[in-house]
């Protein structure tokens, strides 16, 4: 019989494993042919430990968000209509569920912390979980007949209203899940699409998830009743009504997938155009040669705070997953005056919905066009290196995997040194980096300097002082190996852009 108690919540480094739910998981490894309880989440920062947002600069979206906030002890059913005054978003209470095989229990426990870390973003309180280890899904309810009583019966023991499985469910597995446990049952992917919906804020954002979701959406349709009328002729129709009683020719359920089509063909129109002013802006960068580095890794690696680190840009740092899912580019220099942009891009996750990366490839655009990538991996994570092969894999899905990387483990504060030697043997020539204390920042800048790409043309100009401008040209956009002043002008020895070059060409010496 499974234990189906719910522990109160602790903090996630809490040294009292009596009453740590996680810890109550693991202590039952050796029960392997049963279902294994599953506690709260371990993949947010703990608040004790989370940025104090110092140094993020202006956080403004940051109060805008927690205006929002879900209302537990409310039920989806009014009983008193006055509720409607106070409640904005339900809580919802949470059964977690997965599958593992053979020696891919560390792995499966991993992806479960990080599934209940999805399901608290989204909003929701995970109250319990169940791991099962069987060789393959069962392709009709997942877990298995047996197993899908036991975990009907943890549901009603909990209170729970919904299950989250740890997969992409296909249409039949759902449905028989739901009829099975008598509750709502979603999957990892319906979370994922849930928390962009609620984070996406520019135009370009809103319109790259509901194509996600619509995609996501299309081939799970179900519809029932009267609203399945279908044409029939002559006698045949509406029991054999006759003349008056034909239906409209397609059922409702088709009618809503000609719908969906129609307005995933409107927002692929809207992204498309929003392409060339993208495309302008990059177009401005390279006519003036101007590098650029993007930060790519995976959520909650800490990619906001390192960009508010490196440029003080403001933006909107939360101890949440996917709390910034729009590309923000903000301006640099290096210590030789040298100007580069710095760009931040949306995180990944592992088994990230394929619909999302098509949707958002505009916004990974970004990755591909850097000349630099700053892989940014939170060395506190318990699978350092399975985020770094899930970053990997989409870099290479989106024509990144031949860019410069430099692979930076952030919250590097908060691993002892055991650690820093084993993320160092994943990675020899990583920089360790911390957000919230500053530790590796300037070790990081000399990095990124060295890393970018000179202009392409080498040239020694003696420069007459009524061209201040070139001088100053040289120093914002090329690369200054050496000046002195000279009777008749400036000389400088310095790698320039062709544009550049032929500007310095009527004072090219020898």
């Amino acid at each position: 019989m499974t234990d189906t108690t719910t522990p109160e919540p602790t903090a996630v480094n809490d040294v009292d494993t009596t009453v740590d739910p996680v810890e109550r998981v693991l202590s039952r490894a050796e029960a392997r042919t049963g279902a294994r309880v599953f506690g709260a989440a371990q993949a947010l920062q703990d608040v004790t430990t989370a940025s104090d947002g110092s140094s993020d600069g202006e956080q403004w979206d940051r109060e805008e968000r927690a205006a929002l906030r879900r209302v537990s002890g409310l039920s989806t059913e009014l009983e008193d209509v006055t509720e409607v005054e106070y409640r904005q978003l339900r809580l919802e209470n949470v059964v977690l569920v997965g599958v593992y095989s053979q020696g891919s229990l560390a792995d499966a426990e991993n992806s479960l912390r990080e599934l209940a870390a999805l399901a608290e973003t989204a909003g929701a309180v995970v109250l319990d979980g169940v791991l099962q280890r069987r060789p393959h899904p069962d392709p009709a309810t997942y877990v298995g007949r047996g197993k899908a009583d036991e975990l009907k019966d943890i549901v009603a023991a909990v209170g729970a209203d919904t299950v989250i499985a740890d997969t992409e469910l296909a249409p039949s597995q759902r449905r028989a899940l739901e009829d099975v446990v008598k509750v709502k049952v979603i999957d990892r992917t319906t979370v994922i699409l849930d928390i962009f919906s609620q984070h996406a804020k520019s135009r370009e954002g809103k319109a790259q998830v509901e194509l996600a979701q619509l995609e996501y959406l299309l081939p799970r349709l179900r519809g029932w009743g009267e609203s399945m009328s279908r044409q029939a002729g002559g006698q045949v129709g509406a029991g054999g009504a006759g003349m008056g009683s034909r239906g409209p020719g397609e059922t409702k359920i088709e009618l809503d997938r000609r719908r969906i089509r129609t307005r995933m063909a409107q927002l692929r129109r809207q992204i498309r155009d929003f392409a060339p002013a993208r495309e302008a802006k990059r177009g401005e960068r390279k006519r003036n040669t101007i590098p650029s580095v993007a930060i790519a890794g995976y959520t909650n690696a800490g990619k906001s705070s390192l960009l508010n680190r490196l440029t003080s840009a403001g933006v909107l740092v939360e101890n949440a997953l996917f709390a910034t899912l729009d590309a923000t580019v903000r301006r640099s220099e290096t210590s030789d005056g040298r100007v580069y942009t710095i760009a931040d891009t949306v995180g990944f996750v592992r088994n990230l919905p394929h619909q999302l990366v098509e949707a958002f490839r505009s916004t990974l655009e970004e990755v591909a066009d850097a000349d630099v990538i700053l892989h940014v991996v939170d060395a506190h994570h318990p699978d350092p290196a399975g985020q770094l092969q899930t970053v990997r894999d989409v870099m290479g899905d989106v024509g990144a995997r031949d860019i410069h990387e430099i692979v930076v483990f952030n919250k590097s504060d908060l691993v002892d040194d055991d650690t820093r030697l084993v993320l160092r043997g994943l990675e020899p020539k990583a920089v360790f980096v911390s957000s919230r204390s500053g530790e590796g920042i300037d070790e990081l800048r000399r990095t990124i300097e060295a890393a970018l790409p000179l202009p392409e043309v080498e040239i020694r100009a003696l420069v007459p002082y009524d061209r201040g401008e070139l001088i100053s040209e040289i120093h914002e956009h090329g690369h200054l190996l050496e000046r002195s002043h000279e009777e008749g002008g400036t000389l400088v020895h310095a790698h320039v852009s062709e544009r550049l070059a032929a500007s310095l060409e009527p004072y090219r010496v020898a």
